[in-house]
Formats: structure tokens, C-alpha cells, sequence
């Protein structure tokens, strides 16, 4: 299962990571994030150990989505020693998902 970060942990959990990080920017209220998170709890058992995968509610945490012009969720970043690498919006399908974790972060 995906953890969930707040905006004081982010550039811990994110952009010191030692492994690439994939953030999930959602919200309880929000149907395609809804949609979306088994998807991505999935991706965070399958990529356990080699992708970091961590979910930040938007309506809590304010300031990281606003840092990187989250502008529509859900919105999914790949960061990559702390840069980003990939950003995704809407409920995008596991298969796509998968195929930039394995093209860009594990590369």
C-alpha cells in the first residue's frame, strides 16, 4: 500500500530519496483518484524496493501541489534524484504507469 506524505515530509521522503519516487497528488473527493488508488497501491507492492510510491491528499497539503503547479488531480510526478522525470494527469491506466516506471526510473 501506498504511505501518505504531508508537505513537511516531502523533501525527505522525495527529494532526498535515494530510489526514484512516484507521488500520487489526489483527494477523498475526487472520483478518478478514487478510481486510480488501488492502481496505485498495486504499483507500490509490485515496485517495493526499487520504486518509492507515496500518495499526498491535496486538500491537506497545500503547498508541495502549488511548488509544482499541480493544477488537476489526480496528478501523478515520477521524481528521479529529486528532479522530475514524468508527469501524468487524469486516471491514467496501470499498464502506462508500469511502462514509464520501467523506462525512466529504472533505467
Amino acid at each position: 500500500m501506498a504511505e501518505q506524505i504531508t508537505d513537511a515530509l516531502f523533501d525527505a521522503v522525495v527529494t532526498k530519496s535515494t530510489i526514484p519516487v512516484l507521488v500520487d497528488f489526489w483527494a477523498p473527493w475526487c472520483g478518478p483518484c478514487r478510481a486510480l488508488g488501488p492502481t496505485i497501491d498495486e504499483l507500490a507492492a509490485e515496485y517495493e524496493g526499487r520504486v518509492r510510491v507515496v500518495k499526498m491528499n491535496v486538500d491537506e497539503n497545500m503547498a508541495t501541489p502549488a511548488k509544482f503547479m499541480v493544477r488537476s488531480i489526480p496528478t501523478i510526478i515520477l521524481f528521479k534524484n529529486g528532479e522530475i522525470v514524468e508527469q501524468l494527469s487524469g486516471a491514467v491506466p496501470k499498464e502506462t504507469i508500469a511502462g514509464i516506471l520501467e523506462a525512466k526510473a529504472l533505467a
